[in-house]
């Protein structure tokens, strides 16, 4: 059986260096985000890629970086995303980084 609904997708596109109260930005966004029961999280690693400053970063031998490109996915509904964005308005964790948002829709197959 197959169930579909909408939810949005938040992409937030920041560096693997940023840190937040001493720890990796990435993996406290994950923990905060599982203790405050959002529906998913995925964090991706980019091989390459530059940003506002348009230095490349990339995982290439030759040119080795400890800040390549990390993209944090969020899916939920429009009302915990929403939820989250005042999150980050009010707080300066998130510092430059670039967010982008999208409605998706969420096909979920089981019982």
């Amino acid at each position: 059986m197959q169930k579909e609904s909408t939810a949005v997708l938040l992409r937030i596109f920041i560096g693997e260096s940023d840190k937040y109260e001493g720890k990796n930005l990435y993996n406290y966004l994950v923990q905060y985000l599982r203790e405050n029961h959002f529906a998913g999280v995925t964090v991706l690693r980019g091989i390459t890629g530059f940003g506002k400053a348009s230095k490349i970063r990339s995982s290439d031998l030759l040119d080795i970086s400890s800040d390549l490109p990390i993209v944090i996915e969020i899916v939920d509904s429009e009302n915990k995303i929403e939820e989250l964005k005042k999150f980050f308005e009010s707080s300066d964790i998130l510092g430059s980084a670039l967010i982008t948002e999208e409605k998706v829709k969420i096909f979920r197959y089981g019982i």
